[in-house]
């Protein structure tokens, strides 16, 4: 296994963890992330108050990764993430994410999924 899919394991253990401060650890300071039509969050410390917020409104969250695709400077992870409420009802769509890296660090992190139900 890579260096860059193993920080993207531990990424996906810090986001399952609900932990906002173990998941900007894995960025560089101007990171960029988006997740499905939302503009995107810049920096680091706009990531983590983004993040947090998102964290806070769900009671947890659980990712099953399907085959990591690797190139260069790219790790590209499809799989089912499942949500659950704070009512105790559970969500599960399918995601995609791209993971851009600069020095080892993710500077662009890109998440594709419909999350339109989470909140309904």
């Amino acid at each position: 296994m890579s260096d860059k899919t193993q920080l993207v394991q531990n990424l996906f253990t810090a986001i399952d963890s609900k932990n906002a401060d173990d998941f900007v650890s894995y960025l560089t300071e101007d990171a960029s992330f988006a997740m499905g039509d939302a503009e995107p969050v810049v920096g680091k410390e706009n990531i983590r108050e983004a993040v947090g917020g998102f964290f806070q409104s769900i009671k947890s969250l659980s990712h099953e990764v399907g085959d990591v695709l690797e190139t260069d400077n790219k790790v590209i992870t499809p799989g089912v993430v499942t949500y659950t409420r704070h009512d105790d009802s559970k969500l599960s769509v399918k995601y995609c994410n791209i993971f851009t890296f600069v020095e080892g660090k993710i500077k662009g992190y890109d998440v594709f999924v419909d999350i339109s139900k989470l909140y309904a």
